[in-house]
């Protein structure tokens, strides 16, 4: 059975919606005639100028802390390219943005001693790119990074104002390996997994090769 709601009776001066009305523009007109600036991120925004909007793009928008920006790959602090082309991030984006194009059998080598290869092209549309940080998750390398501010080599006139990405056309917004390397920057590989595989291999190659159990019984005897 239906509940009958009892509603409650509007004036006429009520049904006008004049009261509303004037509410919200008292909002609006509180902010346009006030010569006070907004107090968010207030230390951020000492050098703009705007009270509640942005001359854009003379004024820029200060990014908050935990902003998402566009994914761009990055080299490490010897300026190799980070990425082994395992497509794993390709595999994993829910928009397919992502292609990557592998070296072949007679591509080029790569930039890392003792990495088995790297990227011919690699390519996001930025048009279908949803920015949900998963090829930034499942990377094994570190070598893709939503933009951020929180590591070494981050470069604030390229990187933080990709909240705009605009273009004239639907080829612009497509990044190749080398625009994404260039906005990636630098991205300091504090592991060095490379280096060490190298080394270890190196080490391999000298006969008779010292095993660990040897080492270990001689200095149990001694």
């Amino acid at each position: 059975m239906a509940k009958e709601v009892q509603r409650v009776k509007l004036s006429w001066w009520e049904r006008l919606y004049i009261p509303t009305f004037l509410n919200g523009f008292k909002v609006t007109l509180s902010h346009f005639f006030s010569f006070k600036k907004s107090k968010v991120y207030e230390e951020k925004n000492k050098d703009n100028k705007f009270k509640a909007t942005l001359n854009y793009p003379e004024e820029l928008w200060t990014v908050p802390e935990g902003f998402r920006g566009a994914p761009y790959l990055v080299s490490d602090q010897n300026d190799n390219t980070k990425c082994v082309s395992c497509q794993l991030c390709e595999f994993v984006c829910p928009p397919k943005a992502i292609r990557i194009t592998p070296p072949g059998e007679n591509g080029e080598d790569a930039d890392r001693e003792g990495a088995e290869k790297m990227p011919k092209d690699f390519e996001i549309n930025m048009l279908r790119c949803i920015f949900c940080g998963f090829c930034e998750e499942v990377c094994p390398e570190e070598a893709i990074y939503l933009a951020k501010d929180y590591y070494e080599g981050y470069d604030e006139d390229t990187m933080r104002r990709d909240y705009a990405l605009t273009g004239s056309n639907r080829e612009e917004m497509i990044f190749h390996k080398d625009k994404l390397l260039e906005h990636g920057g630098t991205h300091h590989d504090r592991i060095k997994k490379w280096e060490k595989k190298t080394e270890e291999a190196k080490a391999q190659e000298t006969f008779p090769v010292d095993k660990p159990e040897a080492k270990d019984k001689k200095a149990t005897d001694e």
